[in-house]
């Protein structure tokens, strides 16, 4: 416990005097750097959830939560579709196959990924809802062909124009093998706002991708999309027990390295970041040190008058702590407010400046997306009241550990 004589001590000792200036600037650096670097911390953190988020959106958006791919030639067991568990769970189960093929136009080729899809699941698909699709939503006939917006850039493709498809299963000629080909008529164009995938994915009817390829019907996979989408490894182990038989995938096993990545960049910000807080921490200690030097004297008399070692060092320790604490909750609220308002201030830098911050064509986001996350903010928060905590032991401990009368006997 803090008596009241220690924090009466305490606040009289944290009151600047003119005489203490070179230790107020450096209590208020400790301040300023404390503050900064866990707002910095708070805004790059919340910026990167965001985008993390944005892309998980966007991936989730071109692909099924849950792939089920049949391993033997018997393809998936139909009967099973009607499972109660699969139905409490799925929102909609779409058959699907995909294959590669070259693109030709203008003398210009290109290879690609068909993904076919029946015309009534085509209109379903959350990459077709999407606002900046352009075309008809409700119409993927056996000659038709949806392409991906960075596709039609880079081939100057319109809606409205015949591109011819090359398989490479071949069909038998009197001249021997030949390459399958076929034309089809650009109906729609789509935009998931991820490059990789709207240039090198386009979408066709199902029955004319397994014609084109030689597919069959039981060759075709399952894509079943959920109902609650959060829960993905849960689910995922309850699909499997269904079709215990198949090979099952979700989304985040077909992108784990890309995760993997951007979670290893994320700690290593966090780490860097926390340096800032260290760092500016650190002085804390070289204020403390400075202002046992400039009170000798009264912790001399303190101590003469009978006050113990271990109230010296409350007193000490309290003012490093509140130094640290009160910067570190001036540096959430900085963080907080920059973190909600991160898009307008992009605005504003943009078009004083006259720059591009966080271009759309680079990016693929419109805006620069923020999430603040409350358990980052709280880990933050205790990252950095710890460090001051530890920062603030040696100069109590120094403190207390001062001779009464050696130092009165040189005043």
């Amino acid at each position: 416990m803090i008596s009241t004589l220690e924090k009466e001590i305490t606040l009289r000792f944290l009151k600047a005097r003119k005489k203490d200036g070179f230790l107020n600037v450096i209590s208020i650096f400790s301040f300023i750097g404390i503050s900064l670097g866990v707002a910095v911390l708070i805004i790059v953190m919340s910026v990167m959830n965001g985008f993390r988020t944005e892309l998980i959106n966007k991936i989730v958006g071109f692909n099924p939560h849950i792939t089920v791919k049949s391993y033997d030639s018997n393809g998936i067991q139909r009967d099973k579709l009607n499972n109660n568990n699969l139905n409490l769970i799925s929102n909609n189960l779409i058959f699907s196959n995909s294959g590669e093929a070259i693109i030709l136009k203008n003398n210009t080729s290109k290879g690609i990924v068909l993904r076919g899809y029946q015309a009534k699941d085509f209109s379903n698909l959350t990459i077709i809802k999407n606002d900046k699709f352009k075309g008809n939503n409700s119409i993927l006939d056996k000659d038709f062909i949806s392409i991906g917006n960075e596709l039609s850039f880079s081939l100057d493709l319109k809606i409205g124009d015949e591109i011819t498809l090359m398989s490479p299963s071949g069909i038998e000629t009197i001249i021997g093998s030949m390459p399958k080909q076929k034309t089809f008529i650009v109906t729609s164009i789509f935009n998931s706002g991820l490059a990789d995938f709207d240039n090198n994915i386009a979408l066709i009817n199902l029955d004319t991708l397994d014609d084109f390829f030689g597919f069959k019907k039981k060759d075709r996979n399952l894509e079943i999309y959920l109902k609650d989408p959060k829960n993905i490894e849960q689910q995922k182990k309850i699909v499997q027990k269904i079709f215990d038989q198949e090979f099952i995938y979700t989304w985040a096993d077909m992108n784990s390295s890309l995760f993997s990545a951007l979670k290893v960049e994320r700690n290593v910000m966090f780490i860097i970041l926390s340096l800032i807080i260290i760092v500016a921490a650190f002085n804390i200690i070289s204020g403390l040190t400075i202002l046992v030097k400039n009170k000798t004297r009264d912790i001399a008399i303190l101590k003469s008058i009978g006050v113990l070692n271990k109230s010296i060092i409350k007193i000490f320790f309290l003012i490093g702590v509140i130094i640290g604490t009160s910067a570190t909750i001036f540096g959430i609220f900085l963080g907080v407010i920059f973190s909600l308002y991160i898009e307008n201030l992009r605005q504003f830098l943009s078009s004083t400046f006259n720059i591009s911050l966080f271009p759309e064509e680079i990016y693929f986001l419109s805006t620069m997306p923020s999430e603040i996350n409350p358990s980052s903010i709280i880990l933050i928060s205790i990252c950095s009241i710890l460090i001051t905590i530890i920062v603030s032991i040696f100069p109590a401990f120094k403190a207390a550990n001062l001779d009464p009368i050696q130092t009165l006997k040189y005043e």
